[in-house]
């Protein structure tokens, strides 16, 4: 509280008023920090729609093309077979089997249910090569991971400005702060002889 009774009152764009006391410095410096948020703003939002847009655009190109497939056991899966297992969503990994629409044979490891025995068939999902992939995201996960990706990539991105724009501003008040130095080098020894 002590200091603002030093500093006065906020006066709101005093850098662009006409004053006698304002300098070049204070302009520059003003249009400096202004240039620095309108780009710290465009280009946090430009980059996180982008990254939204492709990452839902990716989701969106898997969901499109990988398709579910019946795959069949190959040989008993280790483990036991028990009602405990299964509602405790206890998978193990064994070797499967299955047909893509090309008429091909592939073969891999998912996992399946403790106990499940040769034959037993389970939904695995294949890319168009027939290779194994994950279940596709819904359309409401890939606007979630879009929209959460999206947002970390345009903060990260507003940083880059931000920083860029804090560092010229350091600049300008290293510099005007030397020049106010030699001014009172120049001018503060004619100081004692007025008393």
């Amino acid at each position: 509280m002590p200091l603002k009774a030093f500093r006065g009152p906020k006066v709101w764009l005093w850098r662009w008023r006409r004053n006698p006391l304002r300098r070049r410095a204070d302009v520059v410096e003003a249009w400096v920090v202004l240039g620095a948020w309108l780009l710290t703003v465009l280009v946090g939002v430009a980059a996180g729609l982008v990254a939204d847009r492709t990452v839902e655009d990716g989701l969106a190109r898997e969901r499109a093309t990988w398709r579910p497939a019946v795959a069949h056991v190959v040989q008993r899966a280790p483990g036991r077979s028990s009602a405990s297992h299964a509602s405790g969503g206890e998978r193990v990994w064994t070797k499967v089997r299955w047909t893509v629409a090309g008429g091909s044979a592939h073969t891999g490891r998912v996992r399946v249910e403790p106990g499940s025995k040769a034959g037993t068939p389970v939904t695995v999902w294949t890319d168009p090569r027939g290779r194994l992939v994950g279940r596709p995201t819904s359309a409401a996960e890939a606007r979630f991971r879009g929209g959460l990706i999206g947002a970390l990539v345009g903060v990260s991105a507003a940083v880059v400005p931000l920083v860029g724009g804090l560092a010229l501003r350091g600049r300008l008040e290293r510099r005007r702060m030397a020049a106010w130095d030699t001014e009172w080098a120049r001018l503060g020894p004619q100081w004692g002889r007025m008393v």
